[in-house]
């Protein structure tokens, strides 16, 4: 079975694909996107991404994001597995973002209007 590189960009990159119109894909579940999620990332969890994934277009970049860039890295393998072909993980998740300063959003949200 062959395995699928995946790309992966840091913050820096990251938030400058998204400034040009790039996805952001938060694969977070519910409770950890409502404690803090960087502004403008689309919450699609991990739990409910194989039932959901095809809700994300195809002929736009997207930035597939976690915690920590594990789970996100799966999504982001699965995806091109699928035929998308603009697909990065942001490596290090929401945790390098905020290490590097970046805006995170920390209002509180009830995970079950998410």
């Amino acid at each position: 079975m062959n395995e699928v590189q995946v790309p992966e960009v840091g913050p820096q990159e990251a938030q400058e694909m998204i400034a040009r119109g790039a996805l952001l894909i938060d694969v977070r579940e519910r409770n950890e996107f409502a404690e803090a999620r960087i502004p403008g990332a689309r919450l699609i969890p991990l739990s409910e991404f194989m039932t959901r994934f095809t809700e994300i277009p195809q002929d736009v970049p997207v930035v597939m994001q976690c915690r920590s860039g594990r789970r996100s890295a799966q999504t982001t393998a699965f995806l091109l597995a699928q035929g998308y072909r603009e697909v990065v993980n942001l490596g290090g998740g929401i945790l390098a973002w905020n290490q590097q300063g970046l805006p995170v959003d920390t209002t509180p949200k009830d995970p079950s209007t998410l």
